[in-house]
């Protein structure tokens, strides 16, 4: 099946994801401060061995269980952001050591997230909620625990500040040589497959290399302007993002991420 035909059907079974408004975010960001360093990997070996801060990070997941008023605009989008990164931290922190999130079972599709007073999968906030209305800005925000994942940011994302702080993740993202590469003396760019993953959300925005010219290091935008910039990728690691040993040596290749 053509990869834009795949997606397009695998959006069909997907429902809408109501996230409550009022998210209290604080504890969450406290957690990310004490447990995420400056390269975005997690100390999971510690949080896992704290039982009061693995139970805060459940208490405030909570939080996106309940009904009743749904949040809108800025406040939905950094509340499913927040969402789907905590889960993930959640559910890593839960089933440590694994060298990587794709060695436990079905951690995308399966429907084990309560969020607005429904079951939801990780795949759900993602692709029927955040990439049809938050748009390509949603792949440098995302983290699904790996280490070809843009680094996770120190802070939870915030109403107030969104636009600002994704802004700061792709410019943290693009900016690190191990994820995405811009070789001025071989006039190309060599960069994360999440940019050939999901094109079609990046063509929506004036196609990859704008978004690459918006972020990208300014040594880098000179290369990027030249119509014969060559454009690769980079093979994905879906080794665990884990600041120990594990997930240092994984090289098993995921073919059914979609």
């Amino acid at each position: 099946m053509p990869f834009a035909l795949m997606l397009f059907a695998q959006s069909l079974c997907l429902g809408a994801v109501n996230v409550p408004a009022g998210i209290n975010h604080d504890g969450y960001d406290g957690l990310l401060k004490k447990y995420v360093d400056q390269n975005g990997l997690v100390a999971y070996e510690k949080w896992k061995a704290n039982a009061e801060d693995r139970k805060a990070l459940t208490t405030y997941l909570e939080q996106f269980g309940a009904g009743g008023s749904s949040a809108s605009g800025n406040e939905r989008y950094a509340s499913l952001i927040n969402a789907y990164n905590a889960f993930v931290l959640n559910w890593i922190v839960q089933n440590y050591p694994t060298e990587s999130i794709w060695a436990l079972k079905n951690s995308f599709k399966e429907k084990r997230h309560k969020v607005g007073g429904e079951m939801v999968s990780l795949n759900d906030i993602e692709n029927s909620a955040l990439r049809p209305e938050f748009g390509y800005r949603t792949h440098a925000v995302l983290v699904c625990a790996a280490r070809s994942c843009p680094p996770l940011q120190r802070s939870a994302y915030t109403r107030g500040q969104l636009v600002e702080e994704c802004d700061h993740a792709y410019r943290v993202w693009l900016g690190r040589t191990d994820l995405n590469e811009f070789l001025v003396d071989k006039n190309e760019a060599v960069i994360s497959s999440i940019f050939k993953w999901f094109k079609g959300d990046f063509e929506k925005a004036g196609g990859v290399k704008a978004i690459l010219l918006k972020y990208a290091p300014a040594p880098a935008k000179p290369l990027l302007q030249k119509p014969d910039c060559k454009i690769s990728y980079k093979p994905y690691n879906w080794g665990l993002n884990d600041q120990g040993a594990h997930g240092r040596n994984w090289k098993q290749t995921v073919f059914d991420f979609f």
